[in-house]
């Protein structure tokens, strides 16, 4: 991939030398970590593609869509309303911020002690190797916390970067009043960039675009609960971060083809792991590409990871955006009532993530909950002393883990997980 796009990586400010080593640090770290499992579904080979050419291909589509005058707007928290921008014939991509790779550049400006997200992406925009950040026109951020809020001020210095006040108390009135205001505000911003009014009529087909491909990420997740189950966690979890990449529409036809083969792997009993082989929930902060660290150390353990409650999981995709009405104003209500659902650790009080943790355990058969949680992000550690208490409720066991993106404590984060499923053994003999 590396030469036959080196010149469009140029042309959009990349630093080819540091470029190339993350593309050959990335392309092992896959093989190793994707390739070499075992009875794979055949639907995976999609997935797989769009990884090789996810710095390729895929910003060749963009670029040409900038050519033709359309607009790229970049983001990273599913609180930015993807309608808003496909309403206004734009496109939204996820930014790079799951990897250890840009984290010492971002520390020769930031603090070392701040959450390994914050530094990655900072990091990957400062060194020029990520080519989503280099493609996007603009750069929407949001107040879920703190330490993202100061970084996107400074981001702000290197990439026009636009910032969502997202409310913390979102199951007020006065709460979804404010976020109809943000919403309005962002719709302004986004008309002015692309120059296209967003009419009701755009909006409600942005509206089922998106909630076609939360349709079938729901559809995938569902199939999981099944045991055993039919595709491995790792690969799950792939798909839901490609998602955050992808052209929706042909994303979405890709999961369903998918998830028609899984569903035949469940009418034969076939899965990825041994029928009685430990059933984990992942429960925490997000996970951006490549950041398969938990699940390839979980699977390496024997056990089999079943769902995530996570923003790279189901909150993104539980719930759709319900239409009521034909305006623009209804249909903005509509998204606020969607995204108002999202629960956000940095929401006070968040008793409805407490809530989903234990029902999901609970829906996927979870034997056990590994808590992640990456280090210095505060609102998911304190968050977790509450999740705990639920599940430990519920006869449910917890294991957290907190980590950033480098492998230096892998093998004790090994060493952990297997004396935690013999806990969760010794519970079932």
């Amino acid at each position: 991939m590396s030469e036959k796009y080196v010149e469009m990586w140029k042309s959009i400010g990349m630093d080819i030398e540091k470029h190339n080593i993350l593309l050959n640090a990335l392309g092992q770290f896959y093989t190793s970590i994707y390739l070499s499992q075992k009875n794979r579904p055949k639907k995976m080979d999609y997935f797989d593609f769009v990884v090789s050419e996810i710095h390729g291909l895929r910003i060749k589509e963009l670029n040409d869509q900038r050519a033709e005058g359309k607009k790229v707007i970049g983001a990273f928290c599913i609180y930015a309303p993807e309608e808003l921008a496909y309403a206004a014939d734009a496109s939204m991509v996820g930014l790079c911020g799951g990897a250890d790779f840009s984290v010492p550049d971002a520390e020769a400006v930031l603090p070392r002690n701040l959450c390994p997200l914050i530094k990655s992406f900072y990091g990957f925009k400062l060194n020029g190797t990520c080519p989503y950040f280099q493609t996007s026109d603009l750069v929407v951020g949001e107040t879920t916390c703190d330490g993202k809020k100061k970084v996107y001020e400074l981001l702000g210095e290197l990439i026009p970067t636009y910032v969502l006040e997202v409310p913390h108390k979102p199951d007020t009135q006065r709460g979804k009043e404010f976020w109809f205001k943000e919403l309005e505000a962002f719709k302004a911003k986004v008309e002015e960039l692309t120059g296209n009014k967003i009419t009701a009529e755009k909006l409600k087909e942005a509206i089922e675009l998106i909630n076609n491909k939360r349709k079938a990420l729901k559809r995938l997740s569902d199939l999981r609960a099944n045991s055993p189950s039919p595709i491995s966690g790792l690969d799950a979890l792939l798909i839901y971060q490609i998602s955050f990449n992808d052209d929706p529409k042909r994303f979405t036809t890709k999961v369903n083809d998918l998830c028609d083969e899984l569903e035949e792997r469940v009418r034969n009993g076939v899965g990825v792991a041994a029928k009685d082989a430990p059933r984990l929930m992942i429960s925490g902060c997000p996970m951006a590409i490549p950041n398969w660290k938990v699940h390839s150390i979980a699977q390496a353990t024997g056990a089999t990871v079943v769902a995530e409650e996570s923003c790279v999981g189901t909150r993104y995709f539980s719930e759709l955006v319900e239409p009521k009405g034909d305006s623009v104003n209804d249909l903005l209500w509509a998204i606020v009532e969607k995204y108002s659902q999202i629960p956000c650790a940095c929401f006070t009080p968040n008793d409805r993530r407490i809530k989903n943790v234990t029902d999901l355990a609970k829906q996927f058969k979870a034997e056990g909950v590994i808590y992640y949680t990456l280090q210095n992000c505060h609102d998911y550690n304190v968050e977790a002393v509450k999740v705990e208490r639920a599940l430990k409720a519920e006869n449910l066991s917890m294991l957290k883990i907190e980590t950033d993106y480098a492998m230096g404590d892998a093998a004790q984060i090994q060493t952990r997980m297997e004396a935690f499923l013999e806990i969760i053994a010794g519970k079932k003999a």
